[in-house]
Parts: structure tokens; C-alpha cells; sequence
């Protein structure tokens, strides 16, 4: 940041908050990154008039006065991309807290510049066998990699831009990120490759073809998987109130869901939550490998403390980290809890800058900003021919819980996953709080030939089956308001029951349970299966005459409601226990 490209100093004329505006910047272009102050204060460029630039600061403008020099480093706002980034935790513009405090202490002090990666750490670099002197590659080919975590081989990409025959590669050998590992020559000049490059964080990565969305990223929850999944390399909103349980859900998704590389914004969220999210990563394990799961995870956190134009960039940093990681051949999950705070971040720069607010006093340009956020989601071919993807999950928490304000509705027209969190739920201690009656997903009918292909037909089949029964319980509840529960028919009583089933014993899920808190689809298929045989038996018993009360009252509905406490190891054969059990003890109530 310190390297001042062609000199253009400007001159503070005015600040508003985190803005200030400049005079004598003619020459700058939109989005340049500047030092602001005698502080050098990070900033970037976001409107010219004539000479004028008006900035963004990403730090506390406090004590900053008109008259002081603003210097432009003609350079774009861009993140350091290279081995080392895995297990950090950066705040919204990639600056790496742990270091900041070992520096400055609890809090970030004002200009500090620290490098987000190592530049003095050597790592072993392996060339890839197919990479030798005059082999022609081109942007995005994989040259070697690098063993960055015990979950994580860091490929080295030819950067963007660089296209040619190899002059020289390092086959093998111990170099810090700004050693030279390669050489190219491109239309006869030499071009030197490292293993740090750099990239805008406001243009989209490059790829070869995006695929269609027609695999499920598994999550082990089983309200997601079963009823609303998400595809890899789709995107998903999370809206819900205060206490919901958002921030619980893209917890869940981070720890379980079937990724390689896991990049968790924390987008304006409160301190302690964010803490938490700090202090507790480190701790866990990962589910497959038995790893820390910080082998595999980015955070970046941006506190609701924090200077509000960081929050607006912590987004953009988030997803072209993912970008780097998908290039590699990555499936990369991407939590930005939550996008209302980034969207609370544009209106209040909006209104500083004077521009006409739209609905809500948001920018009019939020739906576009949205949709350019979450269309950099996606499952492609990548420039090195391999397959990676960038799952988005959006967390949005709509004042009220009220969805029909700008945000959520900006967010569900770009979304294909729509996952809605109820306070009622959540205050009857049902969590995942994510309401049957209103969430959807448009991933389903592209899915369902994996679902075919893996899980036979009857998956399928036994999940359709299943919310009709929700929504028929819905219904009936209502019925009930009006007429009481002994108006209804034998086997709306029934119904009625295998809906509480439903929802007690496969919908709700605890996240502090070590054997609830992720469920594979095999036993969520398993677990569906108990239930619905019990209701096929059921309802065989109610044709021929046996009473709702007997069949309600019965011994086994005891032990199916244990199912989710069965190990995945042992599930098969409790499954097995309990189907066996619900036969013998339907013959017994028939021979009565």
C-alpha cells in the first residue's frame, strides 16, 4: 500500500463520518486505493467530479482536519492471494487480526499495515509432473503446490494475464511467497510468477463453463437436505428475527456441510457473536478427517463496532478468497452472516453522499449490488479443466422479521434456496427454527436424478410423502382452533400425529449434540422410512376397524422416537429392531 505509483497527492476538503472528499485528484479512477492523513488511513475512491474524489475510509476518520494530504496509489482495491491464508482470521479489508493484536493489542490501531500473508515463511513447493521448461500454459494452470494445512494442498496458479512458454520452473525446493518459482515468456519478454498473486475483489474470477446445479451440498441437517437443499455452486438466504437462530444455522452449515474449503464473513454481527465464532473454530474437528476444522477455514470478521465502509468490503474480500480456492478444483462454502448489515453499510455511504434513496432509504442500485454478489456463485469448469464451486449463504435479518422489506426481497430474486426462520419456532425451543410451511428450494427437480441415481427412487417418494403430512397437520391444527380435536375423523387423528412425529423426531435437531448434530442421507432416509411405515401400518389398521386411540397408544412409537439418538455405525440395525418391533405389534392389535 505504501508504494506510490506516479505521484497524486491530494488535499482533505471535506469529511462526513467514514467519507472524505479530496480536491487535485484529477487522473484517479473509480475504486483507486488511497492513504488518507498523516495516518495513511485506507480508503478507496468511490465517486469523481472534476478533480474532486470523494473517499471511503475503511478506519476511523476521528481526528483526521481538512488541509491534509491524500495519496493515490493508483492500485485497486485487491487481496493477497497464496500460501498461508487457510487458519487466518482477517478483518473486512484482509488485515490479519491475530497479528494486529500481538501488535497493537485488543484494538486495531489507526494506519497499521500488516501484511495478511507471511512474507518471510518458506514453504515446500512440488512442481506438478506434466510442468516442465517450454510446456505453453496460460492463465489459471496449476504450476505445483504446496502442502498449507493437513486438509488443505495450496495449487500455485498461473496468475491472470500471464499466458506463454516456460522458460524455467522450480521442480522442488524450500521459497517464501516472493521467491520466483517460474518463468514465462510472453510476446518475448520474460514474466516473473511467485507464489503471492493479487486480485481485484470487485471482478469476478475467470472459468472455462459453469455446470448446471445438480449436486446437493450435503449439510447433515435434516430439514436442509430432506426438505429444502441447496446445490453446489448455488446460493441460499437465510431471513429470520432477532434470536432465530441464523447465526446457529450458518454455524451447523460451516462445521458439516460437504466442503473443502470453508470462508465464514462475519458481516456486522455483534462483538460476542462473533467472539464466540473466534474462540470456538479453533477448537473443533472436523468431521470427516478428525483434523482441526481451522485446517480448512478462513474467517473474516467485521464487527458492528468496526468502521461501517469495512463492512461493505468484507463481502468482496470473502468471495474472490473463494474464487482463488475454487480455481484450485475447491468446493468452497461461503457463510456472509449477514448481508443486512452490508446492505446497511451501502445505505449509510449512500446517504452521505447525497444520492436519492430508494425503498427504505436503501441505494436504489441494492437489488443489482445483491444480484452481482450472489451470481459469483456457481459450480464450474475452471481454467486449469478441474471442477470446483462457491456456495453462497446469505444470512439476512430483516427488521421485525419482516421479509418484504428491500433486502430479503432483493436476495429471493437472485436465490434458488430460501430457508425462512421462525420466532415462533425458535420460542418453542424447535431448532433449526427454518418453517416447512414457507421455505422452498428450486434446486429439487434438478437434483432429483442424483437423489435417483444414489438414494434409489423411494428417497424421493418418502420426502413428498412426508410434507404433505406437514402441511395436512397445518391444516388440521387450524381445524382444531374452531372445533376441537375430538371433531376430527380416526385417521385425521392419526395424521395429525405423524405430523408431531415428523416434527419432533426428524425436523428438530440439536446442534450441541454429538450424534444429533449431523445426520448422513442415508440415515435421514433411514429415519424417514421408521416414521412412514408407521403410518402405512396405521392407516392398513384404521381400514380394517382398529381404533385411532389403540394404534396412538402403542409401545413401539417409544422407541421410534429415539431414532435420531442411534450412531450412524449402528442405525441399520436399529432400524431394522424397530420395523420389526412395529409389525409385531400391529399383528398383536389386530388379533385383539
Amino acid at each position: 500500500m505504501k508504494q506510490i505509483i506516479g505521484e497524486k497527492m491530494g488535499s482533505i476538503i471535506k469529511i462526513a463520518g467514514p467519507l472524505v472528499i479530496t480536491n487535485n485528484m484529477r487522473g484517479s479512477k473509480m475504486y483507486d486505493v488511497v492513504r488518507v492523513g498523516k495516518e495513511g488511513l485506507i480508503g478507496e475512491i468511490i465517486q469523481l467530479k472534476n478533480d474532486n474524489a470523494v473517499i471511503q475510509v475503511y478506519e476511523d476518520t476521528s481526528g483526521i482536519k481538512p488541509g491534509e494530504k491524500v495519496e493515490n496509489t493508483n492500485l485497486p482495491l485487491s487481496v493477497e492471494l497464496g500460501p498461508g491464508l487457510i487458519a487466518n482470521i482477517y478483518d473486512g479489508i484482509q488485515r490479519p487480526l491475530n497479528l494486529i493484536a500481538a501488535k497493537s493489542g485488543s484494538f486495531i490501531s489507526r494506519g497499521i499495515n500488516i501484511s495478511p500473508i507471511d512474507k518471510k515463511k518458506k514453504w515446500k513447493f512440488y512442481s506438478m509432473p506434466n510442468i516442465k521448461k517450454n510446456t505453453i500454459v496460460k492463465e489459471g494452470n496449476i504450476l505445483g503446490f504446496v502442502e498449507e494445512t493437513a486438509l488443505v494442498k495450496h495449487y500455485i496458479l498461473v496468475p491472470y494475464g500471464y499466458n506463454g512458454r516456460i522458460k524455467m520452473i522450480k521442480e522442488q525446493g524450500n521459497f517464501s511467497v516472493l521467491d520466483v518459482i517460474c518463468e514465462i515468456e510472453q510476446e518475448g519478454k520474460i514474466k516473473e510468477i511467485t507464489m503471492l498473486q493479487k486480485r481485484m475483489v470487485r471482478v469476478a474470477g475467470k472459468y472455462e463453463l459453469r455446470f448446471a446445479p445438480n449436486v446437493p451440498l450435503v449439510t447433515g441437517q435434516r430439514v436442509i437436505d430432506m426438505f429444502f437443499p441447496v446445490a453446489k455452486g448455488g446460493a441460499a438466504a437465510i431471513p429470520g428475527p432477532f434470536g432465530s437462530g441464523k447465526t446457529v444455522v450458518s454455524h451447523q452449515l460451516a462445521k458439516f456441510a460437504d466442503a473443502d474449503i470453508i470462508i465464514y464473513v462475519g458481516c456486522g454481527e455483534r462483538g460476542n457473536e462473533m467472539t464466540e465464532i473466534l474462540t470456538e473454530f479453533p477448537e473443533l474437528k472436523d468431521q470427516k478427517s478428525g483434523k482441526p476444522l481451522m485446517d480448512r477455514t478462513i474467517l473474516i470478521a467485521n464487527t458492528s463496532n468496526m468502521p461501517v465502509a469495512a463492512r461493505e468490503a468484507s463481502i468482496y474480500t470473502g468471495i474472490t478468497i473463494a474464487e482463488y480456492f475454487r480455481d484450485m478444483g475447491y468446493d468452497v462454502v461461503l457463510m456472509a452472516d449477514s448481508t443486512s448489515r452490508w446492505a446497511e453499510a451501502m445505505r449509510e455511504i449512500s446517504a452521505r453522499l447525497e444520492e436519492m434513496p430508494g425503498e427504505e432509504g436503501y441505494p436504489a442500485y441494492l437489488p443489482k449490488r445483491l444480484a452481482e454478489f450472489y451470481e459469483r456463485a456457481g459450480r464450474v469448469k475452471t481454467l486449469s479443466e478441474n471442477e470446483g464451486s462457491i456456495t453462497i449463504v446469505g444470512a439476512v435479518s430483516p427488521p421485525g422479521g419482516d421479509i418484504s422489506e428491500p433486502v430479503s426481497q432483493g436476495s429471493l430474486r437472485v436465490v434458488k434456496t430460501f430457508w425462512a426462520l421462525d420466532a415462533q419456532l425458535a420460542g418453542s425451543r424447535h431448532f433449526p427454527a427454518i418453517n416447512w410451511l414457507t421455505s422452498y428450494s428450486l434446486y429439487k427437480s434438478s437434483l432429483n436424478e442424483w437423489y435417483n441415481k444414489n438414494l434409489g427412487e423411494e428417497f424421493i417418494k418418502g420426502r413428498d410423502e412426508a410434507l404433505a403430512v406437514l402441511q395436512k397437520e397445518a391444516e388440521l391444527k387450524d381445524i382444531i382452533r374452531l372445533v376441537g380435536a375430538d371433531a376430527l375423523p380416526e385417521h385425521e387423528r392419526v395424521i395429525l400425529e405423524i405430523g408431531r412425529m415428523l416434527r419432533e423426531n426428524f425436523l428438530r435437531q440439536s446442534a450441541f449434540d454429538d450424534i444429533d448434530a449431523y445426520t448422513s442421507l442415508n440415515k435421514q432416509k433411514g429415519m424417514l422410512d421408521i416414521i412412514l411405515y408407521f403410518k402405512k401400518k396405521a392407516e392398513e389398521s384404521l381400514e380394517q376397524g382398529v381404533e385411532a386411540n389403540i394404534i396412538l397408544n402403542m409401545k413401539v412409537r417409544g422407541h421410534i422416537s429415539r431414532i435420531k439418538e442411534f450412531p450412524e455405525e449402528k442405525f441399520d440395525n436399529e432400524k431394522n429392531i424397530i420395523i420389526k418391533e412395529i409389525n409385531e405389534e400391529f399383528v398383536i392389535v389386530h388379533n385383539k
